[in-house]
């Protein structure tokens, strides 16, 4: 409850493409690139001096402001007119390039200005100053000189995913992370370039059917939710935390509440909530569970009373993490209203709720809604992400305002749909599934956790259930005793799913020393019981130690994963067989992952920092 950073969707996918392009260009393709570029913009400065322009900024990359005078409107008019969108301010025209740039388009350019260009009889330099050039070395590891070639990179790439298990592979039964299928069909539209290559600020006059596939999108989330408004801003589920926070305390200033500021959360809520509260600039306070995972609703009410005067918000997670729905959802809304606070949904766990209830009509005032879980978009290694968030009507004049206006709200992202050129891919989505899909969806989705929990729970107690005895969209598997009894730990068993092929359930949250299992509804029966299977076989394993059968340093769990270098060694000194330790079930045999690096040390990893970049003493020789 005292967290301070909120790490969720990092956009990391998107810094590996940046990352590869670096690795596919190596640091002589940057320069020329960048130098090319430089060139193309000094050349069109030159050029547009010739017919009197004042270029307002002498020093430059790639971007030139223009003082155009009385000629602004006929310039942006022919601009148009050709299919150049300038920035423009006053008077003054700002005109970036890029490595797209070519002769052809300053000769355009310089149409649109006025002038003419013969670009067979141009000469191009770049002007930055000497003392801005870079003269040492940069991108000096091998992996930026190897891969040259597509035919180099594209086989790079390859091993780079080899190593991975992704959901091309096998189930990633991640509980509150949501893994689940991005089916191509969703995926295409992305690569369009009808919407892949729209600038974030370019006018709506020019982006209609961008803003129709938008709108019918809010509109389609409102429908599903329940709520009055919706604002696609927020670039994550951490982000439309904080958005939602934003909004909430927005209401309550405008109101003249300003002395509103206490957050409660639920022990069960989702991770990063205490730290979007804080974020916020409120205080946070612990809501306490009872034994079978619901909200407290003595210790709500006490606290409820203790900070009524500045309460601002609860947050409440629905299902919550425990894996169970919370089943006085709608008294605990009416509780936190009739004592003047708001009510924030965590949606990190809509997929058990889309077509069956509406957070919207039992209570929430805002709630966020992770499209990059519930609604496909890619939620592997840390993002794209999309967080938007619903609201009561009451709530939508606090929505995050447009980045380039003068809303008095403030943005949370740098554009005003967030991470616009995905949404296409939810749209798909909703689409395709339709009313009836989208609530069959989530049936199954329930139905597969509750699936898992029946068939392991005579072998790992299901640590909370509502009290039909089933859970929501997932189960956690209560592994404590294995630790404190036997020292086997959660990583033990995560570390040898890896010998089956699979993804590591979530460790040790929402409690310590347990897995948290969500099978999603992309799952069949078959790789159910598959993961089931492997459970199964490490309680199994369990058990020997358990029964003396095997020592517990020797066993097959504590040195797992096994690496194909370590069962084809030379030497095998373990009493258990290489088939065991690497081919634990036969099947395994026809389609085995191989785990690229065996067990590491992770508490010592964490608290020693070894970087692999050159050493700063070498920077400085």
């Amino acid at each position: 409850d005292k967290a301070t950073s909120n790490i969720c969707t990092a956009q990391v996918l998107l810094a590996n493409i940046a990352g590869f392009y670096a690795v596919y260009h190596g640091a002589n393709g940057l320069k020329t690139i960048a130098t090319r570029i430089n060139a193309l913009t000094n050349l069109l400065r030159v050029e547009l001096e010739k017919l009197g322009f004042k270029i307002l900024n002498q020093n430059y990359f790639d971007t030139l402001t223009i003082n155009t005078g009385d000629k602004f409107s006929s310039i942006i008019e022919k601009a148009l007119n050709k299919g150049f969108n300038f920035r423009i301010e006053k008077d003054t025209i700002a005109i970036s390039l890029d490595e797209k740039s070519n002769l052809a388009e300053i000769q355009e350019i310089i149409e649109i200005f006025g002038g003419n260009l013969n670009i067979d009889n141009v000469s191009l330099y770049s002007n930055i100053p000497n003392g801005l050039l870079r003269t040492s070395k940069f991108l000096t590891h091998p992996n930026f000189k190897m891969h040259r070639s597509e035919t180099e990179m594209m086989r790079y790439l390859r091993k780079l995913e080899a190593k991975d298990i992704a959901l091309n592979r096998s189930m990633i039964a991640l509980g509150s992370c949501t893994m689940k299928l991005n089916s191509a069909s969703e995926m295409m539209p992305v690569t369009w370039a009808e919407f892949s290559n729209i600038h974030p600020y370019a006018p709506e006059d020019q982006t209609r059917g961008y803003q129709e596939l938008i709108t019918d999108l809010e509109d389609k989330l409102c429908k599903i939710t329940g709520f009055d408004g919706m604002s696609l801003q927020p670039n994550a589920g951490s982000q439309g935390e904080y958005a939602g926070l934003l909004t909430i305390k927005a209401y309550h200033d405008a109101n003249g509440n300003h002395d509103r500021n206490i957050c409660l959360i639920p022990s069960s809520a989702h991770g990063t909530n205490p730290a979007s509260a804080v974020m916020a600039g409120m205080k946070v306070v612990v809501i306490a569970c009872d034994k079978h995972g619901n909200i407290s609703i003595e210790d709500l009410a006490l606290k409820v009373e203790e900070h009524k005067d500045n309460l601002a918000a609860l947050m409440v997670t629905y299902p919550s993490t425990h894996g169970v729905f919370e089943e006085k959802i709608k008294d605990i809304c009416e509780l936190i209203h009739d004592n003047g606070g708001q009510v924030y949904l965590d949606g990190a766990n809509l997929n058990a709720m889309v077509g069956i209830a509406m957070p919207g009509k039992f209570g929430a005032d805002v709630a966020h809604l992770n499209l990059h879980k519930t609604f496909c978009i890619p939620h592997g290694g840390g993002g794209p992400g999309v967080g938007p968030i619903g609201v009561g009507k009451h709530l939508i004049p606090y929505l995050p305002g447009n980045p380039i206006s003068n809303n008095p709200i403030n943005p949370v992202s740098a554009a005003n749909y967030g991470s616009a050129s995905i949404l296409p891919i939810s749209w798909m989505y909703i689409e395709m599934m339709g009313k009836t899909g989208l609530t069959e969806a989530t049936k199954i989705a329930i139905l597969n956790a509750n699936y898992i929990a029946k068939k392991l729970e005579n072998h790992y107690p299901i640590l909370y259930k509502g009290k039909s005895g089933l859970v929501a969209h997932e189960c956690i598997l209560d592994t404590r005793r294995f630790n404190t009894d036997l020292h086997i730990s959660v990583d033990d068993i995560a570390k040898r799913l890896m010998d089956f092929g699979f993804h590591a359930p979530t460790m040790s949250w929402p409690v310590v020393h347990t897995l948290m299992v969500e099978p999603t509804e992309s799952e069949s029966k078959a790789e159910l019981d598959r993961f089931i299977n492997a459970m199964i076989k490490i309680r199994e394993e369990i058990s020997d130690i358990e029964n003396k059968k095997i020592d517990l340093a020797d066993s097959p769990l504590t040195n797992a994963p096994h690496t194909l270098e370590t069962v084809t060694s030379d030497t095998w000194d373990r009493s258990y067989s290489r088939t065991e330790a690497a081919y634990p079930y036969p099947y395994l045999k026809q389609d085995k992952y191989w785990v690229p690096v065996s067990r590491i040390d992770n508490a010592k990893g964490d608290r020693n920092f070894v970087c692999t970049c050159p050493s700063l003493e070498s920077y400085m020789d």
